[in-house]
């Protein structure tokens, strides 16, 4: 029996795939006035000027290509402002199995977008771009911050040095001024370390004294003082980095200040959310799909007429990540909706799915505030009990309405 063969109507005049690499670009173009071609292409600047010009040679008005790391990047430089370029996840277009090779990838590529079966990733402008870069090299920066001062606590304890047992904060004044006492004279008595103990702290006067009793080496001096000076170098650049995110968040100050009304979301997270999603919110259909890419929605998992796994589907990590973190500080604000929403989803689904739900609640009023130009609306925490009130209401009516007819 013959098989059928199952052609896609054309949508794209003419079209291009590219199988990206470290070192190696295979191009494939194909339409319905040139013949299929196939090129291979080095990834200096020099071969992608050569290859824009063969592809505006051959007419070709559309790109795709993987988002394979950060290879697509350059290419996107060179190319983005001659073509339309389409950005695919390479988990939606896997070729057919056992016929692997770099010239079917890019030409498979080509015959999916010719046929207008590609979706295009996000890619936001430039500004963007480089606030995004910005934004999650200074959350790289704090990281190794955190590791730094959580190495500097573990040669302390191997010093016998108890500080974060009687100090709520190694590295707040107090700690500082026992630490660089300690740096600085390499005999002290514990007594004199007591003239720096102000405020509360988590131990009386004597514990903390045992505390400040330990055994210092020579090397532990050292390694003290060589991470004390790293973490200084860091906090510079951060500062640095700081500045330079302010000169590039200057566009777009009124987006920000307007997402800084949302709870739980401070100006540091107002500037990174904006460096992740932009400011124009034209580039997804609606709210529901900026959950979806951002990965705070739940997922769709149908077999047979039954739901299986709504676990939140994979998307943006680092905008993921910071709606959690925003989540959690709106579950600590008094008397607004965030903190009612999370008190009534925590008892039966739990901190994590809750704080999820809270990200997604904050990434839907950003949605429409940078869309319509409007601050966050606090809906204050008697709006669930009133919308309960109102539900409760309506179906005891309709009860007694029932018993009445009976």
């Amino acid at each position: 029996m013959k098989k059928e063969v199952v052609e896609f109507d054309q949508v794209v005049e003419c079209g291009c795939g590219m199988d990206v690499h470290k070192d190696l670009i295979v191009a494939t173009i194909q339409g319905k006035i040139i013949k299929t071609q196939t090129k291979s292409f080095k990834t200096f600047t020099s071969s992608l000027i050569k290859l824009k010009e063969w592809l505006l040679k051959n007419g070709v008005t559309h790109v795709a290509m993987e988002s394979t790391g950060v290879y697509w990047k350059p290419i996107f430089n060179v190319l983005g402002d001659d073509f339309r370029i389409l950005l695919v996840n390479a988990r939606h277009v896997k070729n057919v199995p056992g016929h692997k090779t770099d010239k079917q990838d890019s030409l498979w590529l080509t015959k999916l977008l010719l046929s207008g079966l590609l979706k295009g990733s996000f890619i936001p402008e430039r500004p963007i771009r480089e606030l995004r870069n910005l934004t999650r090299y200074k959350t790289k920066l704090v990281n190794q911050i955190s590791a730094e001062r959580n190495r500097f606590q573990k040669i302390l304890e191997d010093a016998n040095i108890k500080l974060s047992s009687v100090l709520n904060d190694v590295f707040g004044a107090t700690g500082t001024k026992i630490i660089n006492h300690i740096l600085m004279h390499e005999s002290y008595r514990p007594e004199e370390l007591l003239q720096y103990v102000h405020g509360k702290v988590k131990a009386n006067r004597q514990d903390i004294k045992e505390s400040l009793t330990g055994y210092i080496t020579p090397h532990h001096r050292f390694m003290l003082k060589t991470i004390l000076g790293n973490i200084a170098k860091i906090e510079s650049t951060v500062a640095e980095v700081d500045t330079q995110i302010e000169i590039c968040i200057e566009p777009y100050k009124t987006e920000r200040k307007l997402l800084e009304s949302i709870p739980g979301v401070g100006i540091e997270g107002a500037t990174c959310i904006i460096a992740e999603v932009g400011v124009d919110m034209e580039q997804f259909p609606d709210q529901n799909h900026l959950a979806s890419w951002a990965g705070v929605c739940p997922g769709s998992n149908e077999t047979a007429g039954k739901n299986k796994s709504g676990r939140i589907t994979y998307g943006n990590k680092y905008l993921r990540s910071l709606l959690v973190e925003c989540g959690w500080a709106a579950s600590r604000t008094k008397n607004t909706y965030m903190s009612a929403k999370y008190k009534s989803l925590v008892g039966r689904r739990g901190k994590k799915k809750s704080i999820i739900a809270l990200g997604h609640k904050i990434l839907i009023a950003t949605y429409f505030i940078i869309k319509n130009k409007v601050a966050f609306k606090e809906l204050g925490e008697d709006h669930l009990n009133n919308f309960r009130k109102d539900r409760l209401i309506a179906y005891y009516t309709q009860q007694l309405e029932k018993l009445t007819a009976a």
